[in-house]
């Protein structure tokens, strides 16, 4: 297994997954160059269509719904229920399909309580057999073995559902995520499906914080990485160029729902209440320059309103 990882300085290192020793170094900085935001206009609604444009797509799925209490998604908020979708992302680009996080693994469809244990108490997945990322991402004609890449926004439990499913994918996530994912705090110990991540032979590229911030996947500057801790530790968020529609913000659990965009409550689930707030104000000056369209991670209302896999994309 091979493993790209960043030193402190941003300068890219692969190391012998067997070994864990470097096998290739390179002097050049692996530092991604910052963006150039141009003003794009927020993008309208289209009506529906089913046909691929050929070009640079983004596609919206969703792995069913979590069933939980609002103080677990807005904090100290209340007792009363609140369902969320599980959202997970699909972008066709030239140069390979990649997936963003993959939602719920498929085994929680089949034992909810085998695999994610008690956590199901407080989070309670609502999910069909074939509403896994593999069988929906057949729905619109892309098979396993042509997603390129696979990316981990972070490795909480409702994200790593691609994790393993894709043969010839490249896996990228913020190395300090990995890291913690194998040893969370007691408080985020639930969040953590070890059995989701921890797969034997699969390559993994490991990005460095701020260091590797604004990453550029394919160097085109149409899918960015942006590091936005907080969440969770190594939390990232997708910036994503489309020709037609302009930039659209992938939140993620950055910003659960715009409640937590608009600074009036926290996530339930925190690593570090400062660098949530920070990561908030720095994906709403993003999205400020550059008219991206936002999408938030969890939010029911939000999520109802933008176009849906498999009838329909952003182009």
């Amino acid at each position: 297994m091979k493993i790209v990882q960043f030193d402190d300085k941003g300068r890219q290192i692969e190391i012998d997954g067997a070994t864990e020793k470097p096998v290739a170094r390179r002097d050049a900085s692996a530092l991604a160059p910052r963006p150039s935001f141009a003003q794009a206009p927020q993008a309208a609604a289209a009506p529906a269509r089913r046909r691929k444009s050929g070009g640079l797509e983004l596609h919206m799925f969703q792995t069913g719904t979590l069933r939980t209490k609002l103080k677990y998604i807005k904090m100290n908020q209340g007792e009363g229920d609140f369902e969320i979708p599980v959202p997970w992302f699909l972008i066709r680009h030239p140069r390979g399909n990649l997936v963003i996080d993959g939602g719920n693994a498929a085994e929680v469809a089949i034992d909810k309580r085998a695999h994610w244990g008690k956590v199901v108490d407080a989070y309670d997945p609502l999910m069909g057999l074939a509403e896994n990322c593999v069988e929906q991402l057949k729905l619109v004609d892309v098979a396993p073995h042509s997603v390129r890449y696979v990316l981990q926004s972070h490795l909480h439990l409702d994200h790593t559902g691609a994790i393993g499913r894709f043969p010839k994918a490249t896996h990228v996530v913020q190395r300090a995520e990995y890291d913690y994912a194998f040893a969370p705090q007691w408080f985020a110990q639930g969040a953590y499906i070890r059995a989701d991540f921890d797969r034997p032979g699969l390559d993994w590229k490991f990005l460095g914080g701020d260091y590797t911030d604004n990453y550029d996947l394919f160097g085109d500057g149409t899918v960015r990485m942006i590091f936005t801790p907080g969440h969770s530790p190594g939390h990232m968020s997708f910036l994503v160029t489309l020709p037609q529609t302009g930039p659209v913000l992938l939140a993620i659990d950055a910003a659960y729902t715009r409640d937590h965009w608009e600074d009036r409550a926290l996530p339930g689930l925190i690593h570090s209440a400062a660098d949530a707030a920070r990561s908030v104000q720095k994906l709403r000056r993003i999205a400020k320059d550059t008219g991206a369209l936002v999408v938030t991670g969890h939010d029911p209302e939000g999520w109802a309103a933008f176009r849906k896999a498999p009838l329909d994309f952003y182009d």
